[in-house]
């Protein structure tokens, strides 16, 4: 895998450091940092090869998911790798986000500020609709790219439903995002934990420090293995192991920020540092398309549903089988 990562990430490095994160989220133009992805190619990854795309695996691309969390990147990639491996021919150029909404109501969309297009539900199939005539309107959340959108009345363009819905993929491409800006974070907290000197030492030589970050640790690993798992099968994936991720990385989300603050103390919610570009998103991320006790409770109603004699044997079955 290391072939297709390791060019995607130095792709990200380029086009998302730090200062075109802050410029794109004051309201700066996007379409430069879109324009080089979508040349990139990467975009087609899932798309099946008869459809002019690369036909890879949903498990091959999970890593690529997983970086642009690590970059924190503001603009819905992978978003629009899952909507053109639903489209296939049908994909127009430009970038997708995904709506948990259906036609006819409205929603908080990840990154509808900065989309050309939103896919959502409508009539038990796909639709398209352009992102200037669903109305996006900021959160008010600071920093924040997500809006709320109404959807206009639209027409199916793909008549097959999605296995899981289109908030089952919303929520994996989230998770995938929180495991990576965890892997992000907990580098960020290991290197400065080394050089924060206070009463002679570093502050990472104080057990309580070493303590923290061993379950910031624990915690971004459980992320990456519950990500990994819900990619490992088929695309789309299972529902009830995207539930199982977005719950694991929702929970750890929160412990991971709180965490990263504490090491970093006061300069850690300072605006001048990177940290809070970071921070803000996990708990964004935590909340989008539905959080910890929505997908608990979606990962009950799968189990109350079952015939397994114990949750044991569901959880091996659904989870694992």
């Amino acid at each position: 895998m290391s072939e297709l990562l390791e060019p995607f990430d130095r792709l990200l490095a380029d086009l998302f450091s730090p200062p075109a994160i802050r410029a794109i989220e004051a309201g700066g133009d996007w379409r430069p940092a879109w324009d080089a992805i979508e040349q990139s190619g990467f975009l087609d990854a899932l798309v099946r090869e008869e459809a002019g795309g690369f036909g890879l695996a949903l498990a091959e691309v999970a890593p690529l998911l997983t970086a642009l969390g690590a970059y924190a990147a503001p603009l819905p990639v992978g978003e629009t790798m899952i909507a053109r491996a639903l489209l296939g021919e049908q994909s127009p150029a430009g970038s997708i986000a995904l709506a948990s909404g259906t036609s006819g109501g409205e929603a908080v969309v990840s990154g509808g500020l900065v989309c050309d297009r939103v896919l959502l539900e409508a009539q038990g199939g796909l639709a398209l609709v352009a992102a200037a005539d669903a109305d996006p309107q900021p959160t008010g959340v600071h920093g924040s790219l997500a809006a709320r959108m109404r959807w206009p009345e639209t027409h199916v363009i793909a008549a097959a439903p999605v296995e899981g819905g289109l908030a089952a993929l919303a929520a994996l491409v989230n998770s995938a995002a929180i495991a990576g800006a965890g892997e992000r974070v907990l580098a960020m907290c290991a290197d400065y934990a080394n050089t924060r000197v206070q009463f002679g030492k570093a502050i990472g030589r104080q057990q309580a420090v070493q303590q923290q970050l061993a379950v910031m640790a624990e915690d971004v690993v459980a992320c990456r293995l519950a990500v990994q798992l819900a990619c490992a099968g088929s695309f789309p994936p299972a529902r009830d192991r995207v539930a199982a991720a977005k719950v694991v990385a929702g929970a750890a989300a929160a412990r991971i920020a709180a965490i990263a603050h504490a090491v970093h103390g006061a300069i850690g919610i300072s605006a001048e540092h990177d940290l809070q570009l970071y921070t803000r998103r996990l708990h964004e991320w935590r909340l989008a398309d539905g959080g910890e006790g929505v997908w608990g409770r979606a990962l009950g109603r799968s189990r109350l549903a079952s015939d397994a004699a114990t949750s044991v044997d569901w959880v091996r079955a659904a989870l694992f089988g």
